[in-house]
């Protein structure tokens, strides 16, 4: 089966540290991989002292440059294939929730998502894509750009099925919801409990993610291979990651393994076949 699959993100470095190792093992098995990002990631806290001045303009400076951030981690991984949806700066970064930035009239987090799901929809019908990926409703930490990228995909979804919209209808065949197992995280609070280094081990489950319950989680992708692909993608994010070995650390300083074993959950689809308490293992199994 010709094999395509569309992710959609809500910045530039979320589809390295969540869904890299799983796009760079699709890409390098040949199958059509398709990217798209909501915003230019204007509001992120820029880490390095070196970058501080690209925060001055975080319209322009900033965002220029996280896109040219993002080219090169999509070379690393393997994506040829990438969008903004609208267009660069048509959406904007909303930082963090309740924050000033919601406010701004460009801002994701206030777009209409009707509108916002009708772009997505026309990519959609134009990609054609059998999986579809994105967050859960809690935007896996509560970001609004995470939140609105799932409503929005969801609806985008839905629309780019209704013979209503102009072009030909697609059918999307299984969404998935990226996923971080309660239990994963808290065995990499375990693992770091003793370690030393440059970044602070974190102490409870929230200090990585709000963590997705183990129950809800359907589908596990091993992309060890690509293990090293995913790093070189994360260190091209340079204003927003730091890596030291198989660690890294957003601004907050909170130590993260880099893991290329990634888990989601399948929100529209065929019931994976699996035995009770195993993980369907690819995302267009059933299909």
């Amino acid at each position: 089966m010709d094999r395509r699959l569309m992710m959609v993100h809500a910045h530039p470095d979320d589809e390295s540290i969540v869904t890299g190792a799983t796009l760079a093992k699709y890409a390098a098995e040949g199958a059509g991989v398709t990217l798209v990002t909501c915003t230019r990631g204007e509001e992120g806290e820029v880490i390095p002292d070196d970058l501080a001045h690209l925060a001055a303009d975080r319209d322009d400076t900033l965002g220029e440059h996280r896109v040219g951030e993002l080219d090169k981690a999509c070379v690393a991984l393997g994506v040829r294939d990438h969008r903004f949806l609208g267009g660069a700066g048509h959406y904007r970064d909303s930082g963090m929730m309740g924050g000033p930035a919601n406010d701004h009239p460009r801002a994701f987090w206030g777009a209409d998502p009707e509108e916002a799901a009708r772009l997505l929809a026309e990519l959609i019908r134009e990609v054609r894509p059998h999986v579809v990926v994105s967050y859960d409703e809690h935007g896996g930490y509560g970001h609004p750009d995470h939140v609105q990228a799932h409503r929005v995909t969801r609806r985008g979804c839905v629309k780019a099925a209704e013979r209503a919209m102009p072009g030909t209808p697609w059918q999307v065949r299984k969404l998935y919801a990226i996923a971080q197992p309660v239990s994963r995280i808290e065995a990499v609070i375990e693992r770091m409990a003793e370690e030393s280094g440059p970044f602070t081990p974190p102490e409870r489950v929230s200090d990585i993610a709000r963590g997705t319950p183990d129950g809800l989680v359907t589908t596990r992708v091993d992309a060890t291979d690509h293990w090293a692909a995913k790093t070189l993608a994360m260190r091209a994010h340079a204003t927003q990651i730091s890596v030291d070995g198989e660690r890294f650390a957003l601004s907050n300083g909170i130590a993260q393994e880099i893991d290329a074993v990634e888990y989601y959950t399948l929100l529209m689809g065929p019931t994976p076949r699996v035995h009770p308490g195993e993980y369907e293992t690819d995302l267009f199994a059933g299909l």
